[in-house]
């Protein structure tokens, strides 16, 4: 083999291997096919060359953007010295940098992994005053802009996570030590060993049950960032507690509660991901509220189920139609939180028009887009709602 072929499988080999600490299913099959691609394609340009590789190493849509930006890294000539430069240099704490465009910042960290800084004399002194944890900024850390270290982190995370559900009465009794009911039965049962000399009353009383939860999953385009994690977040979920149904909605709905109960998460994920064909399209809320509540609301939303709806409430359609099964879905629920990762931003107002159709319906509105969102949606779960979090205050704020 010659010497530039030696370059090009080292070069392809190396890129596959970023591309599966990325979080892209790249094995060895995969470089071989890539090889033997880029040998009998006829290349005349980088476009060529750019969708040779993409026809082998990408499987699924969603891996699209993060091919394409590890690509964009890893062949350019100048961009990849240049971040192979600032590999080597101390990284600076004064200043707020500017946030990367999504992903880029994991497909950085799976290129040059394993550059090692190499200058043992140099002895770079930091100032710890202006320094915080690793777990602090993972916490308030946004799930777009993590690297692949720090999602993996947070999934971890996101697993020990305690949720202690506020239980609620159910119509059943159980045996209680004191009450205002008699079990005549096991009263009658207990008095029969003493000969009824000694009657020992027992008791029963109200029985408390965990309620269910239903997550409602945006997987449009516009939360793509957020998708994959939540998803993490509600395997976990699901593990812990036994009445969990899923259901992702996009242009459609589909009910992945039986996939997402997989032991493996990316077993799970796979599975969920098998079975929806509206991943990362469009957002026609009202449409699948209307086939939930006409469908599936009977089944899943008996004994006061709390209702999570995940979405960012860009609706393509935003009627009376949104109104209507936002308000059936409301008073099917014993609570509906809905859960928008666009309160991220500190100047979040209800300006769209599908956000304000749907804030009249919903008991509280929370963030989603960290950990620290996630451990507050946690402890909302097991009692009342928290103040500050009321709908009707946003729309006061912004009509």
């Amino acid at each position: 083999m010659k010497d530039s072929e030696g370059r090009l499988s080292e070069n392809i080999l190396y890129f596959a291997r970023a591309l599966r600490a990325a979080g892209l299913p790249v094995g060895p099959g995969a470089v071989l096919d890539a090889l033997e691609a880029l040998s009998v394609a006829r290349i005349g340009n980088r476009d060529d060359f750019y969708w040779t590789l993409h026809a082998v190493f990408v499987k699924k849509r969603e891996h699209s953007m993060v091919f394409d930006q590890a690509f964009h890294i890893f062949f350019q000539r100048r961009g990849y010295l240049d971040k192979l430069i600032a590999s080597l240099l101390p990284a600076s704490l004064p200043g707020v940098p500017e946030l990367p465009p999504p992903a880029a910042r994991r497909i950085h960290d799976a290129l040059f992994a394993g550059i090692a800084r190499k200058d043992e004399h140099t002895v770079t002194e930091v100032d710890a005053r202006l320094s915080v944890s690793d777990q602090e900024v993972l916490q308030k850390k946004d799930f777009a802009q993590m690297t692949a270290a720090e999602i993996a982190a947070a999934k971890n995370a996101m697993a020990k996570l305690i949720l202690p559900v506020d239980p609620v009465r159910t119509r059943r009794h159980s045996v209680k030590g004191r009450g205002h009911m008699v079990d005549i039965r096991r009263t009658l049962r207990a008095s029969l060993r003493t000969g009824a000399a000694v009657i020992d009353l027992k008791f029963l009383g109200p029985r408390e049950a965990r309620p269910p939860i239903v997550a409602l999953l945006d997987i449009s385009g516009s939360m793509s960032q957020y998708t994959r994690v939540l998803l993490h977040f509600l395997h976990a979920l699901t593990e812990r507690e036994k009445r969990v149904s899923t259901f992702l909605f996009g242009t459609r709905l589909t009910n992945v509660t039986r996939s997402i109960r997989q032991r493996d998460a990316d077993e799970a994920l796979a599975a969920c991901s098998a079975h929806v064909v509206d991943w990362s399209g469009g957002t026609r809320i009202a449409s699948s509220l209307r086939e939930f509540n006409k469908s599936w609301s009977r089944r899943v939303l008996a004994q006061g189920a709390v209702v999570l709806l995940i979405t960012d409430g860009l609706e393509r359609d935003a009627d009376d139609t949104l109104a209507f099964e936002m308000d059936r879905l409301h008073r099917s629920s014993r609570r509906l939180i809905w859960l928008n990762p666009l309160l991220r931003f500190a100047g979040f107002e209800a300006r769209a028009k599908g956000v304000r159709t749907m804030l009249p319906h919903v008991d509280e509105l929370r963030p989603i887009h960290n950990l620290e969102s996630v451990a507050g949606l946690v402890q909302a779960l097991s009692g009342a709602p928290v103040a500050g979090r009321n709908p009707k205050i946003l729309l006061r704020q912004t009509a």
